[in-house]
């Protein structure tokens, strides 16, 4: 199955409609990067270890509790919920309490026992005995499955417009879903670190809200963040990638932006602009994108995709052709016939 997205040639993103939640947060950074060697510029990625999906784990939970009770931010159930549900899609018996209990009382959503029951179950089934009280007073689950718990649609399956071209409702509901969905994203990220990526920008014809995406997808803005495989720094990147670039220290903020950004307009050129195959690429090296032709089928790649795309709000980035070849697996990336 090809998980590509039609890229628009013309130098203009196509705006992300329908997206399937705001779910972007931190992960841990940092699979395998010494293949890139060969294939081009080393990558920083997502570890694969338990011990980082624990991690992972614990994260999300802390950071939809933080959105949930509205500490140290304003109150968001609605991104609370998708924070809890992709722990609980990984299994967190704790955020499937969580999320059985938001149901039960109707905190920030309509009350509905059955989806209620639905998460107490799963919870009970791994042991929370607090959750099996809870089960008896809720009732029976229903027989749907919440749609929260179903796997996100990838980038290429989501619906998207070009606002130049689409009606002008579409268009403008479309321009105000990126715009919601950066200043979002920019609002979690600490005033400095925006206001020097914002600056920076322009130098690499990198849109802000990529790099803050890739940040918060890789470091969660931690400038001191090291990965188990030695990634570094706010964009995780490895001491190959940081000598590319010309980044001699890997901790010093503006050194690491700057080598974050220098690779991922290398990776924009390689890939024609296609925000999947970036992601995926930064994720799991580029090498992996040509070798499965479009995104590797890695549940982390796939996971960190979709999460970097919702994060940046759109499919597609302009790129400079001048910087380097485009993949030699575009063309059957793209070919309509290996399309489901």
């Amino acid at each position: 199955m090809s998980l590509r997205v039609s890229i628009v040639r013309r130098l203009r993103p196509l705006a992300l409609v329908a997206c399937a939640g705001l779910a972007g947060v931190a992960t841990l950074s940092a699979e395998v990067q010494a293949q890139s060697a060969t294939a081009g510029p080393a990558t920083a990625s997502l570890g694969t270890t338990s011990e980082s999906k624990a991690d992972l784990v614990k994260m999300l939970r802390s950071d939809a509790r933080r959105h949930e009770h509205g500490e140290g931010l304003p109150k968001d159930p609605t991104f609370a919920i998708a924070l809890y549900c992709r722990a609980a899609r990984m299994g967190d018996a704790e955020s499937q309490f969580n999320l059985g209990w938001i149901y039960a009382y109707g905190r920030g959503v309509s009350r509905d026992d059955a989806t209620a029951a639905y998460f107490f179950r799963a919870a009970a089934v791994q042991g929370l005995p607090q959750a099996q009280t809870m089960l008896q007073q809720v009732g029976a689950p229903g027989d749907a499955t919440p749609e929260c718990m179903r796997e996100p649609k990838l980038a290429a399956d989501v619906k998207v417009i070009d606002p130049q071209v689409g009606d002008a409702t579409s268009a403008e509901a479309a321009a105000e879903q990126v715009r919601r969905v950066q200043a979002r994203l920019q609002a979690s990220a600490p005033r400095t670190i925006v206001e020097m990526v914002k600056k920076l920008a322009p130098e690499f014809s990198v849109d802000p809200g990529l790099a803050l995406a890739i940040m918060k997808a890789e470091s969660n803005f931690d400038s001191q963040a090291v990965s188990p495989r030695n990634a570094q720094g706010l964009m995780q990147l490895i001491p190959a990638t940081a000598q590319r670039f010309g980044v001699r220290n890997p901790f010093d903020v503006r050194q690491n932006i700057r080598g974050g950004m220098a690779y991922l307009r290398w990776l924009l050129a390689y890939f024609e602009g296609d925000l999947s195959l970036v992601a995926a690429a930064y994720n799991a090296g580029e090498g992996k994108v040509d070798r499965y032709l479009g995104v590797p089928p890695y549940v982390e790649t796939r996971a960190y995709v979709r999460r970097v795309v919702e994060l940046v709000g759109q499919l597609a980035h302009p790129f400079d052709a001048r910087i380097t070849a485009p993949s030699p697996s575009l063309n059957k990336i793209r070919d309509p016939r290996r399309q489901p």
